[in-house]
């Protein structure tokens, strides 16, 4: 099984970090994996996003026109990406910086306020993580404790201090997107 995951918001949301410690998550699980980060004039305040597939069989190509989750860490995000996604695939949205709901039907949607989630943390910088908590609750593509390992291994050292409060923003979205779906089944 093959999973497309773009991940997109603000420069200096995090969005090509996240994506790359998924990437790493998956290839030290031994999945095959592509991670393609957006470098260029959108890292000065425009939109930055990441492509990356992870996948049980080899990837006949990194490219991807229709991922089946997108991370919207911004409006400009959920904007350009809502189209796309595949039918039955899901949308994490940031609410805290969108303003609108998503509006497709035949797509799962989160609309999670991870920016104000992290603030709670003390670090509004972690809102990366609170919205892959949520993805990973809707769609375990990866475990968290994959993506703690992963944090844990490939984080650099002059970082390591930043670990707990990593892990805190990956639970709070995890039991943000729980909640969820327990008030959905209700």
């Amino acid at each position: 099984m093959e999973t497309s995951i773009i991940i997109s918001g603000f420069g200096g949301q995090g969005t090509l970090f996240a994506g790359q410690l998924l990437a790493y998550a998956a290839l030290d699980s031994g999945k095959n994996v592509s991670w393609i980060p957006s470098y260029g004039p959108e890292m000065r305040g425009g939109t930055a996003h990441c492509t990356v597939i992870i996948s049980e069989e080899e990837i006949g190509s990194p490219i991807v026109r229709n991922p089946n989750i997108t991370v919207a860490l911004n409006l400009p995000s959920l904007d350009k990406y809502e189209q796309l996604i595949t039918p039955g695939g899901l949308m994490v949205a940031n609410k805290s910086l969108i303003n609108r709901e998503v509006t497709r039907e035949e797509i799962d949607a989160i609309h999670i306020p991870a920016n104000n989630i992290a603030e709670e943390i003390g670090n509004s910088r972690l809102a990366n993580m609170v919205a892959l908590g949520a993805m990973i609750t809707f769609r375990p593509v990866l475990s968290s404790e994959t993506i703690k390992k992963a944090l844990e291994d490939h984080l650099p050292e002059r970082h390591k201090k930043l670990l707990p409060a990593n892990f805190e923003a990956l639970g709070r979205g995890m039991s943000f997107a729980e909640d969820l779906k327990v008030g959905s089944a209700a």
